[in-house]
């Protein structure tokens, strides 16, 4: 590979690092936020969703985008958002304004995430070469999450919580002209994106979220009325954003819903744990970025483990497995959080990061396997439940927690981690269920 290619290889993953580090790296600064904006107990919901939800709601359709227009160009429209976000929400001087940044950062992130690995597949000089930046695409991704309370943690506590913002700033710099350079993109003159579809999308995901957050009970109706606008949009269009197999719905859907679940519970305890720390434990912002890193290494770590116990005992049973797991680990940090009980924590920490780390490329793996034909399907999909279930945990953690500075909120927040110990037990029932109910199928097919 020559260097124009590593250099738009390595460019390429540090904007998709810098898309997967914005989902958590904002969490450590979030007491430092509100304290420095006064922000309440919803506007610090906003300010980690206001990036989620336009994420979620935009992945199936910026793919099309891409597809239509060339991945290069959505990618560097992404990567200037991004700068102009970025520059926006260190700049920012009041919570609406820090929100509106984030939202563009989260529209910004849906147009690079799917596009960074098409260019990286299509610039590509052969198979074997595409396999090793595929491969060093995926661990760069597997690296971001457990370095964002860290490197979030480290820039708080030495330079402020806007330097969170700035780091992106230099990253895109230098990523920006190796991609300008770029020849590689194919577009197809034919694609067509379904907007109607995408359009409802957010606005039914939108209004939900806001619902949530803000105690709006007529703002489910608009959630409600964009959802069967969906419904409707998807029948009639031709291309629609999720085009499934009938054969292959159910298993999907399955598959969407586990990993649904899991970020539903993960980054709503991310959510709560980091303010838990610092607000009511008093801790440092590095020594709250540090805390969790025993829940967070073991993510990159345990993912070729993973794929090796998914092909020997299958993906399904290995998501049962990393449930059971995790779900335990939601138990001890649920009863030694709000003491805290360090040493039952930490462990509680490592062995919830264990779970996680063995479930989530098994479920990943199983929704690949729906329609291996179209992997884009199904790995758009599992992405967009993914973020949707993540924007959903922390409006609804933070709305049931409430303030940090309220006295019931460590109360709550304990009550919420053993709510996720729960949720994920169940769904481990349900995947050992879903196991077994797909294994006369695999023993009558030699595949």
């Amino acid at each position: 590979m020559g260097k124009s290619s590593w250099s738009l290889t390595l460019a390429l993953c540090g904007g998709y690092f810098l898309v997967l580090l914005d989902v958590t790296v904002v969490n450590v600064a979030l007491p430092s936020i509100g304290a420095g904006l006064h922000a309440s107990s919803s506007g610090l919901a906003w300010v980690v969703d206001a990036y989620t939800v336009p994420l979620a709601a935009l992945l199936l359709a910026t793919g099309a985008v891409g597809d239509r227009l060339g991945h290069r160009l959505v990618v560097l429209s992404g990567f200037i958002g991004f700068f102009v976000a970025s520059v926006m929400c260190a700049v920012a001087w009041a919570v609406p304004v820090l929100v509106a940044g984030r939202a563009l950062q989260g529209v910004s992130a849906a147009l690079m995430l799917p596009g960074t690995l098409a260019l990286l597949t299509l610039s590509a000089p052969s198979d074997r070469a595409r396999a090793r930046v595929v491969g060093l695409w995926a661990a760069v991704g597997g690296c971001a999450l457990p370095a964002g309370p860290f490197i979030g943690g480290l820039l708080v506590q030495s330079a402020g919580w806007r330097a969170v913002f700035w780091l992106n700033v230099p990253v895109i710099v230098l990523a920006l002209p190796p991609v300008l350079r770029s020849r590689s993109d194919r577009p197809a003159a034919d694609g067509r994106v379904d907007w109607l579809g995408a359009g409802a999308l957010v606005v039914a995901l939108g209004a939900l979220v806001t619902g949530i957050i803000e105690r709006q009970p007529l703002i489910f109706l608009v959630a409600v009325a964009g959802a069967v606008a969906l419904g409707v949009v998807e029948r009639r269009a031709d291309r629609p954003l999720l085009a499934v197999p009938s054969s292959a719905r159910r298993p999907l859907a399955a598959a969407c819903a586990v990993a649904g679940v899991m970020n539903f519970c993960v980054l709503g305890s991310l959510f709560l744990l980091t303010q838990l720390f610092q607000d009511v434990h008093r801790l440092s912002p590095l020594q709250a970025g540090l805390l969790l890193l025993p829940g967070m290494l073991p993510l990159p770590l345990l993912g070729a483990p993973s794929g090796r116990l998914v092909h020997r005992i299958g993906a399904w049973h290995t998501s049962a497995l990393g449930l059971v797991v995790a779900a335990a680990g939601f138990a001890g940090i649920a009863i030694s959080a709000g003491r805290p009980v360090y040493p039952v924590l930490l462990v509680g920490l490592a062995v919830w990061g264990a779970g996680l780390g063995i479930l989530t490329p098994a479920i990943v793996t199983a929704a690949m396997r729906t329609v291996p034909d179209t992997p884009g399907i199904a790995s758009g999909a599992s992405n967009t439940a993914r973020q949707t279930g993540g924007a959903l945990g922390v409006a609804v953690f933070g709305a049931i927690a409430g303030s940090a500075a309220g006295t019931a909120f460590a109360r709550h927040a304990s009550w919420l981690l053993g709510f996720g110990a729960l949720a994920f037990a169940v769904a481990a029932a349900f995947s050992a269920a879903y196991a077994r109910e797909q294994l006369p199928a695999q023993h009558r097919s030699p595949a």
